[in-house]
């Protein structure tokens, strides 16, 4: 009998799903809105909302199968724990919380999927640790041991490999790379804090930097005219194909921001390769030839020309969803 595993992708926008095989075929897919949620403060609603849908999705294929598990790629996502911990993006810090009892922002998400899925395991990890698997596992990163993915969507998120295996460290937390302090006092993050590298290199951070732009440069450009709230990261890469001032130096600062950072983390890990995944590294050129004239200028000189800045082997709408998917069939082959 076929086996398959579902893949949940939770993103600040909407959260997608599917049914994929060992082999990254994916045989059914859909989705929820997750900013239907705002902060999930109905979360409950969101997870029967949620396995609603899965139970849908499963009873929509004509053959038989056996669901050997689901994986879950979620922000602040605690691999050992299964819970989602006062996550940036979903759950947002606020003085007035401050004081309340730290299990409040704390969602066991694994455990609540599984209770409406008897005896399917049901395994979580951070977002983007779960891409990094997806690497590991259908990508270009088959067959390394040492490696760094940064993926760029609506935050910046980052999975680490030393010697083929994740690092999750002591408590289920390492890799928040997106929430090194890049600039003390900077842009307010997501998270609570000031300065983030997320603040800036991410498809919000580059939507930021564009409208700051706007205002301290005279340049005549196609998205002047766009409202704040009606603005997409990829509108930037679409005005940066046209030779557009304004976009081409906001992936210039991003790509420095980015590359200065990687820079240090080179120093500390000595990966082989650095994957870009996400909706901004889509804009290519413009974001990885940045990225790596300021990766290289900030490097250590042990580490200049070692270290390969590439693209995701699994770009692609479906890849967060594969991502996913991969934390079951890695399980499954390590048992």
């Amino acid at each position: 009998m076929k086996k398959l595993a579902i893949g949940i992708d939770i993103g600040g926008i909407n959260t997608a799903f599917g049914l994929v095989d060992e082999n990254g075929d994916l045989y059914a897919e859909s989705v929820i809105s997750t900013k239907k949620y705002p902060y999930f403060e109905d979360y409950s609603t969101y997870v029967n909302d949620l396995c609603e849908a899965l139970h849908t999705m499963v009873g929509s294929l004509s053959f038989d199968f056996e669901l050997v598990g689901i994986g879950i790629g979620a922000p602040n996502a605690n691999y050992h724990k299964g819970t989602i911990e006062s996550p940036a993006n979903l759950w947002k810090y606020r003085p007035e919380n401050a004081s309340q009892d730290e299990a409040s922002r704390i969602f066991p998400l694994a455990a609540d999927v599984q209770a409406q899925f008897p005896g399917v395991e049901v395994l979580m990890t951070n977002d983007a640790n779960a891409a990094t698997i997806g690497e590991m596992v259908y990508g270009n990163a088959k067959g390394m041991r040492d490696f760094v993915m940064i993926t760029l969507g609506t935050g910046l998120g980052s999975g680490f490999v030393s010697n083929g295996e994740m690092i999750y460290g002591h408590d289920g937390f390492a890799g928040e790379f997106g929430h090194v302090i890049v600039e003390r006092n900077g842009r307010e993050c997501g998270c609570g804090r000031r300065g983030c590298l997320e603040a800036y290199v991410s498809a919000t951070g580059i939507k930021r930097t564009a409208f700051e732009l706007m205002a301290t440069m005279n340049e005549p450009s196609e998205l002047r005219d766009i409202a704040f709230s009606d603005f997409d990261a990829s509108m930037i890469s679409t005005a940066a194909s046209h030779g557009d001032k304004v976009a081409l130096e906001a992936f210039r600062i991003t790509g420095e921001m980015l590359g200065r950072a990687l820079a240090d983390v080179v120093t500390v890990t000595s990966p082989e390769a650095i994957f870009l995944f996400g909706g901004l590294a889509k804009a290519g050129r413009f974001i990885f030839e940045p990225t790596q004239w300021y990766m290289e200028e900030n490097m250590m000189f042990t580490f200049k020309n070692k270290v390969k800045l590439l693209p995701s082997g699994i770009q692609g709408k479906n890849a967060a969803i594969l991502g996913a998917s991969a934390l079951i069939w890695q399980h499954m082959a390590a048992e």
